[in-house]
């Protein structure tokens, strides 16, 4: 399987989502809905709509690999993130985020993160950030309800694990310790949509930039599409997401590395607040890891979380 072929058919996809909006969109509003009318959207789970998004994405986060729209106001989610990736080479990185993030009035929301490495026997906070987005349009009033993302990272913590090739020979030993995680920023295109009344698809477009020591730079994409398996509340769904990262260094602009998973995702709703999300990703290139592993498990807290007021999936955009 060759990295460009891959690429190719998943860059296919915003295409062809615009353009089965396009189609869905042109559909006249049956029963003579009012203007105020239309602004309900039924979706096929028990999750508090975001401004008339279907339930997966009134949550914030789609799947572990992609965020997707906001949450509905005044509405909290609460995550416990764990990443395992395993190299062809060396030992095995183990990465655990803890993240909160609160819905605003007019589309915004805020969030916090902090996130603890273990690697090599050691372990410990890697950085803390702060985070905001803003929804462009209520869901549906713009094709791919594209949402704009922007995150500061803190780092507290020492590296552990590079990311990017080692230092020169003899670089190393100039240095009086292990050297500290640099402060970053990162800005993402967050693009979501549902098709058939089934098919959930999410893409996130993201750059994030080092302050100080390596300046490491990052850009990439990451993409999901999962599809309900057990239709009474959307409780089950399945699906594949990928991932693609393109890193450098101030000293490898012209060489840089990259990485490509790509693999299957399942999210499984315990109850209609809370949700347990798994993926396994295989590694397509040499710089990529051999498998990562995610697990989050996800509870929403706020108004309307405590009932469930809303139809199967086969009523959806009715």
């Amino acid at each position: 399987m060759h990295i460009d072929s891959l690429l190719g058919k998943w860059l296919l996809l915003p295409v062809l989502a615009l353009a089965l909006f396009t189609y869905l969109g042109a559909t006249p509003t049956v029963n003579g809905q009012t203007a105020a009318s239309e602004r309900i959207v039924v979706t096929g789970d028990d999750v508090t709509s975001a401004y008339g998004a279907p339930g997966g994405f009134s949550r914030a986060r789609f799947t572990p690999t992609t965020s997707a729209y906001v949450l509905p106001p005044w509405t909290f989610y609460f995550g416990e993130i764990y990443e395992g990736d395993a190299f062809r080479h060396g030992l095995p990185d183990h990465l655990f985020t803890q993240e909160v993030e609160m819905g605003l009035p007019y589309r915004f929301g805020v969030a916090a993160e902090t996130e603890l490495e273990r690697f090599n026997g050691g372990g410990g906070f890697q950085t803390v950030s702060i985070e905001g987005r803003y929804a462009l349009a209520d869901w549906n009033k713009i094709p791919l309800n594209p949402t704009l993302f922007a995150e500061y990272k803190f780092g507290v913590g020492t590296i552990r694990h590079e990311e990017g090739p080692p230092p020169p020979p003899g670089e190393e030993e100039e240095e009086s310790g292990p050297p500290k995680v640099p402060d970053a920023y990162e800005f993402r295109l967050l693009l979501a949509e549902d098709f058939g009344e089934h098919v959930e698809w999410a893409m996130n477009w993201f750059f994030e930039k080092e302050n100080t020591g390596d300046r490491g730079r990052e850009w990439g994409f990451a993409q999901s599409a999962t599809l309900p398996i057990l239709l009474e509340k959307e409780r089950l769904k399945v699906g594949a997401e990928m991932e693609y990262k393109n890193f450098t260094v101030k000293d490898t602009r012209g060489d840089p590395i990259h990485s490509f998973v790509i693999g299957p995702t399942l999210s499984y709703r315990t109850s209609h607040s809370t949700r347990f999300d798994v993926s396994t990703l295989f590694g397509c290139t040499d710089d990529s890891p051999a498998v990562q592993v995610f697990a989050i498990f996800s509870f929403l807290l706020g108004p309307g979380t405590e009932q469930g007021a809303e139809a199967p999936v086969s009523t959806r955009n009715r």
